[in-house]
């Protein structure tokens, strides 16, 4: 049996949910070196940066979740992240793409740039997902309610548990949404060990310019 997790950016760095035969074990890090992990892992950050241009996997995944689209950030090319303030950052993307880089896509700099060189050097599979099309998968269709509310909370936790993830109440080191997400993406690194997650855009075409995919698999 292939080993999976699922990781998630959080207030102490990373939380993992590893799912095991008797369940989910949880640990928390402040880097992803320091996790445990092998076989398949799923992340979610952006893996994959274009030379120029947009990503083709975000615009799909913003077209696969309708209302819900607006939680992905659309991700421009690699000069762009090399850039030291937001402010130069937004006027690069501005010249390379004709459109400015979203304040919230600019906050997730160093967790972005942390995945991507650690990607270069993992032992583990490592696998772009998005929890929220995960959640989209389990219940059959994007969730109405935010992640960040109480029903909508619950909701996530439930349909985790009905797949079969139960989770603690919670863990020192990470909310409770930043957990749910990071079991959301265990269970599609599950189905991307069976060979049956979805994965946009399919066939994978993208490239990064690392020669690797981009693609997003739920």
């Amino acid at each position: 049996m292939v080993l999976v997790t699922g990781v998630d950016a959080c207030g102490s760095g990373w939380v993992a949910v590893t799912l095991t035969p008797s369940g989910a074990s949880v640990a928390v890090a402040a880097t992803l070196g320091a996790l445990p992990l092998a076989g398949i892992t799923g992340i979610d950050m952006p893996l994959g940066l274009p030379a120029d241009g947009w990503r083709t996997a975000d615009l799909l995944a913003r077209r696969a979740l309708g209302r819900r689209g607006c939680c992905v950030f659309a991700i421009p090319p690699r000069a762009v992240w090399a850039r030291d303030s937001y402010a130069e950052a937004n006027r690069c993307c501005r010249e390379l793409t004709g459109r400015g880089l979203s304040a919230q896509a600019w906050g997730l700099r160093g967790k972005l740039l942390e995945a991507d060189g650690f990607r270069r050097q993992a032992a583990c599979r490592l696998c772009e997902v998005h929890p929220e099309l995960s959640f989209a998968e389990l219940a059959g269709a994007p969730l109405a309610e935010t992640k960040h509310s109480p029903a909508g909370r619950a909701r996530r936790r439930a349909l985790l548990a009905g797949a079969g993830v139960p989770l603690p109440a919670s863990v020192p080191g990470a909310a409770e949404d930043d957990l749910l997400d990071a079991a959301a993406v265990a269970w599609s690194a599950r189905r991307i060990a069976a060979g049956t997650a979805r994965v946009l855009p399919d066939p994978p075409a993208q490239r990064g310019d690392d020669g690797r995919e981009i693609a997003i698999r739920y």
